[in-house]
């Protein structure tokens, strides 16, 4: 039985991955600096190491006491917008906390990666879907700091064996359960909630981009077919040494409208949202290719908008 250290494990995203691998059997150890983590989300009995990704040593010594075996690595500042404004906070919390937790590895050994890389890194594609092939033409330095970080455990591989997945996630949202929903400030459907909440028209950032309504178009992933992806990228570099690049997504795009009036739907009356100026950093339209993972990972997404909605809905109740 392996144990895999999840770096940013009490987050959103992380607390389904560490479902997904007790499930899968495997041992789980969560390091997380609860900048956005919570307590509530970690399962009874797993065992957690609060620390930064900055600290080598500390991750080194997590390493070695608890045998790691391979590494989730999630922990990552994600706001595309954000990172136009404080562009080097983004370099230093993305990539040099990446270049730590590497250096960590190979100092102890540790020869598996699993790297949450981002649809960002393709920017304005040429073509939809986009395959994992595309250029790179990221247009934000959250996007940059992405191919960095894909480069970084590219040539780490080279150089001392790595074995590495990087999985280029598309729009995540939804819960596995009520007590794992999203709260982040800058996803759409939480966006969306938390305006309903305050009273407040919830905001459609540009309706003049060359779609068929004028929004911005994404690939929207419920986070539990997003968990499970980790899962089986994990198992692929347990096997052997592994260098694969993955998209995550449903291969399907829906519009910001779209999501809007999925979201009237599910809550039962009009969000009525408002139309602001553009931000920056944020391509038209994107939506994924997945036939790679589809035939060499052997994993398809299994939920649609409705059920990402619609368990969003509940969890954001559940915890309000």
């Amino acid at each position: 039985m392996t144990t895999w250290l999840v770096t940013g494990g009490a987050g959103y995203i992380g607390s389904h991955v560490v479902q997904e691998f007790l499930a899968s059997g495997r041992d789980v150890v969560i390091y997380d600096d609860f900048s956005s983590g919570l307590m509530r989300r970690v399962p009874d009995g797993v065992t957690v190491v609060e620390g930064d990704v900055h600290d080598a040593a500390a991750l080194a010594h997590t390493f070695r006491t608890h045998a790691i075996d391979g590494v989730v690595h999630l922990a990552a500042k994600k706001a595309a917008g954000e990172s136009v404004d404080v562009p080097l906070y983004y370099y230093r919390e993305n990539v040099d906390g990446l270049l730590h937790l590497l250096e960590a590895m190979e100092g102890t050994g540790v020869t598996r990666l699993v790297y949450s890389s981002s649809a960002a890194v393709y920017g304005t594609p040429q073509t939809n879907p986009v395959s994992e092939d595309a250029p790179l033409l990221p247009e934000s330095p959250y996007g940059e700091t992405k191919v960095i970080g894909e480069w970084m455990a590219r040539d780490c591989g080279v150089a001392w064996n790595l074995s590495w997945s990087m999985l280029r996630y598309f729009n995540v949202a939804g819960a596995g359960s009520d007590a794992l929903g999203d709260s982040s400030v800058n996803n759409l459907v939480p966006m969306v909630f938390r305006a309903l909440e305050q009273g407040r028209r919830p905001q459609i950032f540009g309706d003049d981009y060359p779609t068929p309504d004028g929004t911005c178009i994404r690939d929207y992933i419920h986070v539990s077919d997003l968990a499970r992806a980790h899962v089986e990228a994990a198992a692929r570099t347990e096997t052997a040494v592994r260098t694969d690049t993955f998209n995550v997504g449903t291969g399907h795009g829906y519009s910001v409208r779209e999501v809007m009036d999925m979201v009237s739907d599910v809550v039962g009356r009009d969000v009525d949202a408002e139309v602001v100026g553009r931000r920056a950093g944020d391509p038209p339209a994107t939506w994924a290719s997945t036939d790679r993972i589809e035939s060499e990972l052997g994993w398809r997404a299994t939920r649609d908008l409705r059920e990402m909605v619609a368990s969003a809905w509940s969890a954001w109740n559940a915890n309000a």
